[in-house]
């Protein structure tokens, strides 16, 4: 798969740290320090624009140095681009721990992770087919009491 991309950032356009990563890191594309103050969430540039060829998206998912050592998140994780999206890509971060952290120029915030999709179609339908699962919700799973 070949992903056209723009790239306005004075730091490394994101790549696979090794042969086998399914993600691979984008960096904070701001000029100074920037503060997250404990439960705050803020949107951070990164300089990226894609074209993602049709039937894929681009999922912005947290990276997970980030959040054991910081307590820092992708909010809407995972974060999907669209293939017909052309706008600068950007993190909505939120900071869970109860201290603050600073986010340095060119640190590496998130991960980028491609994926093929399917679009549905709505079939509409009285009757559904049956399962051993049924109806049962949330936590149902698992569960012979």
């Amino acid at each position: 798969m070949q992903v056209k991309v723009k790239f306005h950032s004075a730091f490394e356009l994101p790549k696979y740290e090794t042969s086998l990563s399914a993600g691979m890191d984008i960096r904070a594309n701001m000029e100074t320090s920037v503060e997250l103050k404990p439960m705050e969430r803020r949107l951070f540039p990164t300089g990226l624009y894609m074209e993602i060829p049709d039937g894929y998206e681009c999922q912005v998912r947290p990276r997970s140095g980030l959040a054991l050592k910081k307590g820092i998140t992708v909010l809407n994780s995972p974060g999907t681009i669209d293939a017909d999206y052309r706008g600068e890509v950007g993190v909505i971060l939120v900071n869970l721990s109860a201290e603050s952290v600073v986010i340095e120029p060119g640190e590496r915030i998130a991960q980028l992770v491609f994926a093929r999709v399917e679009q549905a179609e709505w079939s509409v339908t009285e009757n559904l087919s049956n399962t051993d699962r049924g109806t049962g919700g949330f936590g149902s799973t698992g569960n012979k009491s």
